[in-house]
């Protein structure tokens, strides 16, 4: 039984698009443009209230709580301007007490990013920050606010346990008032504020991992170097049941290009006392179990020949290990539990037309669980399911602007490669088109160590709505494709990642699909950069360019990261040689022949503007066609209705001038 909950009786707030003026952006634009109005829902351990944060104007976001029982408009209780507080997410420490995390970006050249931790109570009063206070007298500024790694069984404490950043201080003189460096691990009262050490802290912690039920029972300890960067390996350790003393349980070591070597423990199951991770198998990534007992007896769980196992599926408030997902041409789930895997399959009929089914959070009892089902043309709606009375309610859309609008359909294909490889991809045609001689884009994705999967996307369907082919390629480099596949990642192996790239356009002239003359190229981070290279190593294949926040010079990025601990991580990543001037788009500029349009918030901390500024510095002093939009405040995301608006808006227009397509075509 399903039945519409929030459309009758919890009214959402709704954000009115404004008139449109001649030159105003399309409705296309506004609509594929907004960002998602839901962003994140939770349960708290009863059941009976969610929350919900809602996307406002601009940056800005309100967390709302909703009673799933009585109904009635959904309450506001904290609003973030985005500017420059966003936050982040919300979740239940209790029934009555909410933890939220707030993310910062200070302006300035460097874009110093700053996190903090709030708790408040589910009608909004007392608001303390949970994140540890700091004092006048530390030695530097603590920018992780601390995370929490278990919400307890139950939720009736409403104490967490948190990670958190511990800064030495000095009182006078050189005399020390805190010699504690490194990230340690304390319980939190969510209310009291009152705090107990649980893992006293280590210069070398980078990871650990709960059991759910409230005791730490992995740590990660990654070593630096003599030079203060962060080494290339990591090493876990365990606790038996009921032990303090520390153990060895694995190690992982970064092998060049962003491979890794050895077991990756990501979660732990109390009742068997096992923890899962990932290691490699026959070259893909497998889901093991090995044994906390002092055995360290290992079991493959689950491997495929053909793609990466992606992660471990886990459920509510104590994080229960219930199952795994990878990726083929479509996400597949295998549940452990046999109750999970009957219930997934009976919902799949319950919501038809919705297969991408997603368990979200469940009560304390897991009674009542919150879900998410979409599908390629479908954003996806939020769903509670009651397994005592059988009903499923209707939560609300994640996307209520485009429930009028004819979305595609997006197809698996393969296509070939120059060398005869078969290449993965996704292709979406304008809804009730026949797929021939259209406008067509070849839209790489970010990462690299990344792929696309079938779903909703609302950049490819933004672009068929408007009358374009989209082909979205899982060049080699990308990955969950394996360790051949993924190569030396898309930057080191850059002449087959773009070649792929470059050989999915040639598809689309050879298949009839892409018109004569009638092929661009867009893509977003690392999806700018092949965007931008794919003109380097091919100057004709593509008439226009976009690039989003794009990688401009590989030089830059390890420039980028020196000042960070990581730096070693990165300069591996990238690595040395000929490649570096090879494979950079700002140093091979003179070989672009087609226009290119570029965006770039001024606060990305992921690719800083500068290599989008010195592009079109680089490409305007060698004559050639380009522009540079810049988003002020805006970080690599571009998290603002109004800037992604302008973006589709913009690109729109751009790449029907540069290929000669009407407006209504």
């Amino acid at each position: 039984m399903i039945r519409v909950f929030l459309a009758a009786t919890l009214a959402l707030p709704a954000f009115v698009l404004p008139a449109l003026a001649a030159d105003a952006p399309s409705i296309e634009a506004q609509h594929f443009g907004a960002r998602e109005s839901i962003q994140r829902m939770r349960l708290s351990p009863n059941g009976m209230l969610a929350t919900m944060i809602i996307a406002g104007p601009g940056q800005s976001a309100t967390l709302y709580v909703a009673d799933l029982v009585k109904g009635g408009d959904p309450k506001p209780i904290l609003k973030s301007t985005g500017k420059p507080d966003q936050l982040r997410y919300c979740a239940w420490a209790s029934d009555t007490r909410l933890v939220c995390g707030i993310y910062i970006i200070e302006g300035g050249p460097d874009h110093l990013v700053f996190t903090r931790m709030v708790a408040l109570n589910s009608d909004g009063s007392d608001l303390k920050q949970l994140s540890n206070q700091q004092t006048g007298g530390t030695l530097y500024v603590m920018q992780h606010g601390g995370s929490v790694i278990d919400w307890g069984p139950d939720g009736a404490s409403g104490s967490v346990l948190m990670t958190r950043q511990f800064v030495p201080e000095r009182t006078t003189g050189t005399m020390m008032a805190e010699k504690r460096e490194g990230i340690g691990v304390e319980l939190v009262n969510t209310t009291s504020l009152t705090r107990k050490i649980v893992e006293q802290p280590n210069d070398d912690a980078s990871t650990f991992i709960s059991d759910g039920h409230g005791t730490v029972r992995i740590r990660g300890l990654r070593p630096k170097t003599n030079d203060g960067y962060d080494s290339n390996r990591v090493i876990y350790q365990y606790r038996k049941p009921g032990s303090r003393e520390w153990l060895a349980l694995s190690e992982t070591r970064s092998v060049g290009g962003g491979l890794e070597t050895g077991f990756h423990p990501d979660a732990v199951d109390p009742a068997t006392n096992l923890v899962y991770g990932f290691d490699a198998a026959d070259g893909h990534t497998a889901l093991y179990s090995i044994a906390l007992d002092g055995t360290l007896k290992r079991d493959l769980v689950i491997a495929n020949k053909d793609v990466d196992i992606e992660g471990v599926i886990q459920l509510g408030r104590q994080r229960r290990i219930v199952g795994a997902t990878w990726v083929t041409d479509r996400r597949e789930q295998q549940f452990f539990d046999p109750e999970l895997q009957k219930l997934r399959v009976a919902l799949s009929k319950a919501i038809p037309n919705k297969p991408l089914i997603n368990f979200i959070d469940a009560s304390a009892d897991e009674k009542r669980m919150l879900l998410f089902a979409g599908a390629d043309n479908d954003p996806g709606t939020y769903y509670v399911f009651d397994k005592s009375s059988r009903h499923l309610e209707e939560i609300a859309p994640v996307r209520p602007e485009l429930s009028s609008t004819k979305l595609a359909t997006v197809q698996a294909v393969t296509f070939p490669a120059a060398d005869g490889t078969p290449i993965p991809a996704y292709l979406t045609l304008p809804p009730g088109s026949a797929g021939r001689n259209l406008p067509a884009i070849v839209m790489p994705h970010g990462g690299p160590g990344a792929r696309d999967e079938w779903g909703f996307d609302p950049l490819s369907q933004f672009f068929a709505a408007r009358g374009y082919a989209v082909l979205q390629p899982n060049f080699r480099g990308s990955s969950g494709y394996g360790e051949a596949w993924f190569k030396h990642n898309g930057f080191q192996s850059w002449k087959i990642a773009i070649g792929d790239v470059n050989d999915a356009g040639r598809w689309l002239k050879a298949q009839g699909i892409a018109a004569s003359g009638k092929l661009a190229i867009f893509g977003w981070s690392y999806g700018g950069y092949a965007a931008l290279q794919t003109s380097v190593a091919e100057p004709d294949l593509f008439k226009a360019i976009v690039a989003v926040a794009p990688v401009t010079d590989l030089d830059m990025v390890r420039e980028e990261a020196r000042g960070y601990t990581s730096f070693n991580i990165v300069d591996n990543f990238i690595g040395h040689g000929a490649h570096v001037r090879e494979g950079s788009p700002l140093k091979n500029a003179e070989k672009i022949k087609a226009p290119v349009l570029m965006f770039h918030g001024d606060q990305d901390v992921n690719v800083g503007i500068a290599e989008s500024r010195a592009m079109a510095s680089k490409l305007r002093g060698l004559g050639k066609p380009v522009e540079l939009v810049e988003f002020k405040g805006l970080d690599h995301q571009l998290d603002d209705s109004a800037a992604r608006t302008e973006l589709l808006d913009k690109a729109d227009r751009f790449l029907r001038a540069s290929l000669g397509v009407s407006a209504g075509q």
